[in-house]
């Protein structure tokens, strides 16, 4: 069987022209009809994001350099994901993969179309693949994201074996007051791209006294503008107070927003009131999008949605945890 470094490297050199042959034009039409919160765009960014930062084999080389991977054990490890955006489950049944193990997948009932499809274009790469469908047979540990809820079903099923399970994380945004042009486009990105479904998007912002932040007025999808144009209804209604940026509104307030429409401003006087609130909420935390305070899941404006190899969701090393069961 080709190394996973040889897969890997091939998979990302086949969705080079993803979205422009008629297969991934038929499974971009697909995942849209089965999840209408996809678009094609945010498709096409995904594998795009995907193919950039996971898949160049140089970056797969330097990421598995790391790992001890000489051991000769093998697992049947469950990979039950997550749907809120394209292709979320991907990194989990790499580092399945990459780590010797046999990765038996369920995918979101929202995501199956895109994650097949990812798995057959695999199966072309290296027909032994060892990737199976999960059935609730018996495997030596679990890798599950879902709902906080999902995530106490999660912990109650997978009692007793290795379990490495995630539920709801937020993102924050830190500004200094003297970001560029580029920086707040990139912030856009960072907030908007798919429709803020993602624990990666940004929701609350942490901005100086004073500073006042325009939101680029975006095209967003029917079904973000329908909770945007209710959500500032209900707003208007009761009378609180918000700024309407177009396709969003802003809320001053410290604590997560509940609607996807809608982006709370905490203002600060000096950066350590921040910090903070950062330690007493990192529990709550995906990532943290600035250039002014540190963090270990900093990333820069604009990449949020562009995780790397080794921005580990939830703060946790999926290969580590393999390679303890």
């Amino acid at each position: 069987m080709k190394t996973a470094i040889e897969i890997f490297s091939q998979l990302g050199a086949r969705l080079a022209s993803f979205g422009e042959d008629d297969d991934s034009r038929r499974a971009i039409g697909a995942a849209c009809r089965e999840n209408g919160w996809f678009t094609p765009d945010d498709i096409i960014y995904s594998v795009g994001a995907i193919r950039d930062e996971m898949l160049d084999r140089s970056k797969l080389e330097t990421w598995l350099s790391r790992y001890d991977l000489a051991s000769g054990r093998h697992a049947d490890v469950a990979v039950i994901m997550a749907g809120n955006i394209p292709l979320v489950g991907f990194f989990d049944l790499m580092c399945v993969v990459a780590a010797g193990d046999r990765a038996l997948v369920k995918p979101s009932n929202k995501d199956k179309v895109l994650m097949h499809y990812m798995i057959e274009v695999l199966r072309k790469i290296e027909p032994d693949i060892p990737i199976s469908d999960y059935g609730h047979q018996r495997v030596d540990a679990v890798i599950a994201t879902g709902s906080d809820n999902a995530n106490r079903y999660f912990k109650s099923e997978y009692a007793g074996i290795p379990s490495l399970l995630r539920g709801n994380r937020h993102s924050v945004a830190v500004l200094s007051g003297k970001e560029s042009p580029a920086d707040i486009e990139g912030l856009k990105s960072d907030i908007f791209r798919y429709s803020g479904l993602g624990c990666r998007n940004v929701s609350l912002i942490f901005m100086p006294q004073g500073y006042s932040l325009r939101l680029p007025e975006v095209e967003v999808s029917g079904k973000y503008r329908n909770n945007y144009l209710q959500n500032r209804a209900v707003m208007t209604m009761t009378g609180r107070r918000f700024t309407d940026h177009g396709s969003c509104i802003t809320v001053e307030s410290d604590e997560f927003p509940t609607a996807l429409s809608q982006i709370n401003i905490v203002r600060y006087g000096d950066l350590s009131e921040v910090t903070e609130w950062l330690k007493l909420h990192d529990n709550e935390l995906q990532c943290v999008v600035t250039d002014v305070v540190d963090h270990s899941r900093r990333t820069g404006f604009g990449m949020a949605q562009r995780p790397g190899l080794d921005d580990c969701p939830d703060d946790k090393d999926v290969m580590s945890f393999l390679l303890s069961i």
